[in-house]
């Protein structure tokens, strides 16, 4: 399937809220990273000019998680934030690699069962190897929708993406489902009348449980065919406590403050799925291609396949 047209959409203005009721909002600019808002950053030498909805003093964590997996589109505003969560959480970018290793496996496993689409929530900057690369690897054909509600991570992708229909991003907040949802069949971007593979993937953790994570998810399931797969991760609770106490005197009050949740919290997360084998695990440990690393901090998560 493939949309009706190619709209391009010019950024949203960035808000900024100090409100604890916004909590998690800008942490939801991007999956994996919690290090966004780490404090002053003074070194400006390679920062890009101003522009509307976009702060060059401050970090991005699309672009703290593009350096922490080893990208190239980041600044030193956002080196300078990475640095300081390394100094306290020294195996973080060890583990942002063993989550993104998660996913693309994730989404490749569904792709090879016949999934031609894929919804990826909270995406961030691209980088290789892409959701879109895997997925094309197994069906050229397959159609991926990036959402990010980050204006800047939008504009990055469209200038780098330069792909052809089956590749698109938008902007949304995944904890308004509901939005999301409707542009993606006013565009014509998700035909849910046929299974999708939905990416949830170090996103949740960023959510508190006065906004219904689960709730969140069983929104967007809702209108998906059945077979469709649910890939999902998030901060697991059995994580060193020493650890947690270190991400939480810097993390603690600020937007990126982070819930830690059960192994049976992140399986509720999955309502309406079966869990695959080998269900909700460490994700180093679903289905490894290799040995995976032992980190101090740790994410759980999983594949779910929705029943007829």
């Amino acid at each position: 399937m493939r949309p009706a047209s190619r709209r391009r959409l010019f950024p949203a203005e960035a808000r900024r809220s100090s409100s604890r009721r916004e909590s998690g909002s800008r942490a939801l600019q991007s999956r994996h990273c919690i290090g966004g808002i780490l404090g002053g950053v003074t070194t400006m030498e390679d920062a890009p000019p101003r522009s509307a909805g976009f702060d060059p003093t401050e970090p991005s964590a699309a672009r703290i998680y593009d350096y922490l997996l080893g990208g190239k589109d980041n600044y030193a505003v956002d080196r300078e934030a990475a640095d300081r969560l390394l100094a306290v959480v020294p195996d973080q970018r060890l583990l942002a690699r063993t989550n993104r290793a998660f996913v693309l496996r994730g989404v490749r496993l569904s792709t090879e069962q016949g999934i031609r689409q894929v919804l990826d929530l909270g995406t961030g900057l691209p980088t290789s190897p892409s959701v879109h690369e895997v997925v094309h690897a197994v069906d050229p054909s397959a159609r991926i929708v990036y959402v990010d509600s980050d204006p800047l991570v939008k504009a990055h992708n469209d200038a780098l993406l330069a792909a052809p229909d089956e590749v698109t991003s938008i902007e949304g907040d995944i904890r308004r489902p509901e939005e999301i949802v409707d542009r993606l069949r006013r565009d014509r971007l998700i035909d849910f009348a046929e299974p999708v593979t939905v990416v949830l993937a170090a996103v949740l953790h960023l959510v508190p449980d006065a906004l219904d994570p689960a709730g969140i998810v069983a929104r967007f399931a809702g209108p998906l065919a059945p077979g469709s797969h649910l890939v999902l991760s998030q901060f697991a609770a059995h994580s060193d406590p020493a650890a947690i106490a270190a991400l939480r005197s810097i993390a603690d009050g600020t937007a990126v403050e982070t819930y830690f949740r059960t192994r049976e919290e992140i399986e509720r997360l999955f309502a309406g799925f079966d869990l695959l084998p080998p269900g909700v695990v460490d994700v180093g440990q679903w289905r490894p291609d290799a040995d995976a690393p032992s980190t101090h901090l740790k994410i759980s998560g999983g594949v779910g396949r929705k029943p007829a």
